[in-house]
């Protein structure tokens, strides 16, 4: 992926045709994508790396309480928030959730100055988590994807500055031997290999918690049979141990998808991926609800990026399954 840096470090937040006649290979896209047909998914074998990490199970058990929050990009306060409104952390940020499982979808860089405060953050807590007998479970967004890839055009000012003290960064193994300066400790600590993308290399693209479903952008049925080999083929391309996997880029991958995510939506598209998959319920972010976390197909999709971060302005809300009750939870404001 070729990046016009001069161009990305001059106008980062506002970057939408700053390489002149080259289009952008990850690009925002601000309508929803109809849904994919059989050909739009590669092959499994076009997915799957080889590598040494070890294998990570697509499911995990059902817990008593599940949490799901949607994009925080880059805003430490609301994930704070959200994170003591479900009950996981106290006013020192330490877990106290006991057997609660939080599954965060993904975009936590971009478009704010906290991003390294997050993740620093969720770092301390998936330990504490474990030992209590439950779990934060943060997923890969597009915009974690897109920064490992060098796609730097929504990062801040600020958030080129945030890794300049981050832990590992000056003994990082990533190549930015062509990264300019004021970018350098970012790509150092997101590329594959850098301290954080090795951090990253323990997120799912993809996961199914109990009966529900959850994925950043939205699985469409023509990648619902290739869930392992995208989680792999992610973890090896952040470990540095292989290429980026066609898949992680795509429109109507899991996580770029917005077919599920308006109003017009293909309700049988949704029951087939939750047939192909044996859920009950797919759980997305990526595009914001204007009135909050809202849900389709009589409820077998939940909508729960309600533009939480500072940057929109949204209400701070997560979602919460017990058993067969799903529920908004908004916090006071």
């Amino acid at each position: 992926m070729r990046v016009c840096w001069n161009a990305v470090i001059a106008i980062a937040p506002l970057l939408a045709s700053a390489c002149k006649g080259e289009a952008p290979r990850a690009a925002e896209r601000s309508s929803a994508p109809s849904a994919a047909s059989e050909r739009d998914a590669p092959a499994a074998s076009a997915i799957a790396t080889r590598c040494d990490l070890p294998d990570v199970p697509l499911r995990r058990p059902a817990p008593a309480r599940l949490i799901a929050i949607g994009d925080l990009h880059g805003d430490a306060d609301a994930a704070r928030i959200v994170l003591r409104l479900a009950g996981a952390i106290d006013g020192h940020d330490a877990w106290i959730g006991g057997a609660l499982v939080v599954v965060q979808l993904g975009d936590v860089l971009d478009r704010g100055d906290g991003e390294q405060d997050i993740l620093d953050l969720f770092a301390t807590l998936e330990p504490q988590a474990r030992a209590a007998g439950g779990a934060l479970l943060p997923l890969l967004g597009n915009h974690e994807l897109m920064n490992a890839a060098g796609d730097f055009r929504y990062v801040t000012p600020g958030g080129f500055a945030d890794f300049d003290d981050a832990p590992g960064v000056a003994a990082s193994p990533a190549d930015v031997h062509d990264v300019p300066a004021q970018a350098r400790a970012r790509a150092e600590a997101l590329f594959p290999r850098g301290p954080y993308a090795m951090r990253l290399t323990g997120h799912d693209v993809v996961m199914i918690v109990g009966d529900t479903l959850f994925a950043h952008g939205g699985v469409e049925p023509a990648w619902s049979t290739h869930l392992d080999e995208l989680n792999r083929g992610a973890r090896c391309w952040l470990a540095g141990q292989g290429p980026l996997p066609d898949a992680l880029t795509a429109e109507h991958g899991p996580a770029w998808s917005r077919a599920f995510a308006g109003d017009d939506v293909d309700c049988a598209a949704v029951e087939a991926t939750l047939r192909a998959t044996r859920t009950r319920r797919m759980v997305i972010a990526h595009t914001v609800q204007p009135h909050g976390i809202s849900s389709a197909c009589d409820d077998r999709v939940w909508r729960i990026d309600v533009g939480l971060a500072k940057l929109y302005g949204g209400p701070r809300q997560v979602l919460e399954i017990q058993g067969d009750t799903v529920r908004a939870l908004t916090a006071s404001p």
